[in-house]
């Protein structure tokens, strides 16, 4: 099978699935053998230690180890909660080495343990939810029978995942490490100019994508039917941007954020997302808006006033089209494969006085995803 096919269930492993269903004594019931086997699986053995051995065992205070764990997202337990394994102490201490051997600093270490906490709560709720969708969609059962068999299914998919999750992480890391190296051979460097704010040292394309009408058309639509419209918006916007060599930096219901190390790509991704989400019979029209300047990345997120103005000209597009300012448009003149057409001025919240310009389509195809 490829990504891209659904998974067909045969059709002697669906009728079995259905039987059991029909024969389950208790089915509002989990299973709490099966949740405690699996629990067990996860944390790596049984929970026998209580935050303060584990604390002791990794050599640190409790204070220590608490802002930790709060950085990963954990749950405050008291010190009687026997919650604990020695794998907790495993992973205490790698982090804690990080710092006693001084590879990275007590502030880094947390922030970077709070990107792994938050980008993995977000991974698991969405992996859960696919296989609840799926088992739904596939077998004909209620969502409330799919989250109860999620506890039967999960153990085939934990050792493939996570695999995926490594060569994924390893994956990403080296393209990082490979944009900054291509940056810096070409003299792009990460300064934003001796004119602009030292405090927004990265220079990117910003970008926004917007769907119109979103909110009147959630008020029309079922939770369901707005899930999927949402999803495939998420879906072909990610695809695009990945195409394009950008980031997705994060998605806002009816909108995604996205970056690229330089103008042109930026415009070429800007221009993919406004045609593709435009020539999709099951999604409206969609604005975008980049802007080229500085920014500050923080926690996977980013921030400044190239990101605001790049929201505040999403809001004046028209569907379809994708508006830039004019620095932006100034760096992208003279290449044959943009279009660009100044529009009146117009007076923006917190940058007065700007002049958009609508970017189009000139030579070439512009990205193409297959």
């Amino acid at each position: 099978m490829t990504l891209s096919m659904p998974r067909i269930i045969p059709h002697a492993e669906l009728a079995a699935v259905r039987q059991d269903l029909r024969e389950d004594p208790q089915p509002d019931k989990v299973d709490r053998h099966a949740v405690r086997d699996l629990e067990v699986r996860l944390l790596g053995g049984e929970r026998t230690l209580k935050r303060r051995e584990v604390a002791a065992a990794a050599g640190v205070s409790l204070l220590s180890a608490r802002k930790l764990w709060r950085a990963l997202g954990f749950a405050n337990l008291g010190d009687e909660d026997v919650a604990f394994t020695p794998a907790d102490i495993e992973a205490l201490t790698t982090i804690i080495n990080l710092v006693r051997e001084e590879r990275l600093t007590e502030e880094a270490a947390i922030s970077i343990t709070r990107s792994i906490g938050q980008m993995t709560d977000r991974m698991v709720v969405w992996q859960v939810e696919a296989v609840v969708e799926e088992m739904v969609h596939q077998l004909g059962i209620t969502d409330a029978q799919a989250r109860k068999r999620l506890v039967t299914e999960l153990p085939n998919l934990i050792d493939p995942l996570e695999r995926v999750l490594l060569y994924s992480y390893r994956r990403q890391l080296n393209a990082a490490v490979s944009r900054l190296t291509v940056r810096a051979e070409a003299g792009l460097g990460t300064e934003a100019g001796e004119d602009d704010d030292s405090s927004l040292p990265l220079l990117r394309a910003v970008g926004f994508a917007d769907l119109v009408s979103y909110t009147s058309l959630s008020r029309q639509m079922n939770e369901k039917t707005l899930a999927q419209l949402v999803q495939r918006f998420e879906h072909r916007c990610a695809e695009i941007i990945s195409v394009g060599g950008g980031r997705l930096v994060k998605t806002i219901g009816d909108e995604v954020l996205f970056i690229a190390s330089t103008p042109q790509a930026g415009a070429e991704i800007s221009l993919a997302l406004a045609k593709a989400i435009g020539d999709d019979d099951l999604l409206p029209s969609a604005r975008v808006a980049m802007v080229w300047g500085g920014i500050l990345s923080r926690l996977g997120d980013i921030y400044g006033p190239t990101v605001n103005l790049a929201a505040r000209l999403t809001a004046l597009a028209e569907p379809g089209t994708v508006l830039l300012d004019s620095s932006t448009a100034a760096t992208l003149a003279g290449d044959e494969r943009f279009v660009l057409m100044p529009q009146k001025v117009r007076t923006v919240r917190g940058f007065g006085e700007i002049h958009p310009v609508t970017l189009a389509r000139g030579r070439g195809t512009g990205l193409v995803v297959d």
